[in-house]
């Protein structure tokens, strides 16, 4: 029998949506009673969700009872990028022959909108964001591997702020639609159960948005992991 949500299980998961959508930046902090008035609870849950995204590394305590997002060093980037690079591949590869054409049905259809976000710009590219998790954690679950994916979950709570750079910003690389194109090279690899293309697409689109990310941020580096 699966087990109920909690509370603090619906918290939980709403403070990651915040860090893995990017909707927080480095160096932001985060007051523990707003969050809690914002997601109309009370401090506790709040207080027990925090304190596993401490724990987690996905956020900083700070002394007076708040809490930071953490700021990346460039070799933190590129450790955590490089270990993307494995297992998110890896997912992609096992996820694969497990895919079915109800499932790339729905990935094109998010891909779609994606784009169509991506033409809208400004408030739109919220939802763009939402809708790029979406689909990769679409994948990434069909691998029928849960440890898996909250090792990729784990990685993506780190890098979030940073991740969701471009996007929220409308850049250039946002504008061309890179991760679209990437996107869409890896759902028809998923359609003909080529396993090696479709990691290969998604390597590209993780490597493409660390060389725009470093470019952008730590302008002093630009090599690849």
């Amino acid at each position: 029998m699966p087990q109920r949500e909690t509370l603090g299980d619906r918290v939980l998961q709403q403070i990651k949506e915040i860090l893995l959508t990017g909707q927080v930046v480095p160096g932001e902090s985060l007051s523990l009673r707003s969050m809690a008035e914002a997601l109309g609870v009370s401090m506790m849950p709040v207080r027990q969700a925090v304190y596993q995204l401490v724990a987690d590394h996905a956020l900083v305590a700070d002394p007076n009872r708040s809490v930071h997002v953490p700021v990346m060093t460039t070799d933190q980037f590129q450790e955590i990028t490089t270990i993307r690079l494995q297992v998110e591949s890896f997912a992609v590869a096992k996820a694969t022959p497990l895919v079915t054409p109800e499932l790339v049905g729905s990935l094109r259809d998010m891909n779609r909108l994606l784009s169509h976000k991506m033409d809208i710009g400004g408030e739109a590219l919220g939802e763009a964001i939402l809708l790029n998790k979406t689909l990769h954690f679409s994948v990434y679950a069909a691998s029928g591997m849960p440890m898996l994916v909250k090792i990729i979950e784990s990685l993506w709570l780190r890098i979030g702020p940073i991740l969701n750079y471009d996007l929220r910003s409308g850049s250039e690389r946002t504008r061309d639609k890179v991760a679209v194109a990437h996107h869409d090279d890896m759902i028809d690899a998923l359609e003909r159960r080529d396993a090696e293309a479709a990691s290969r697409a998604l390597r590209s689109d993780i490597e493409t948005a660390y060389q725009y990310l470093v470019k952008q941020r730590y302008p002093e580096h630009s090599g690849m992991p």
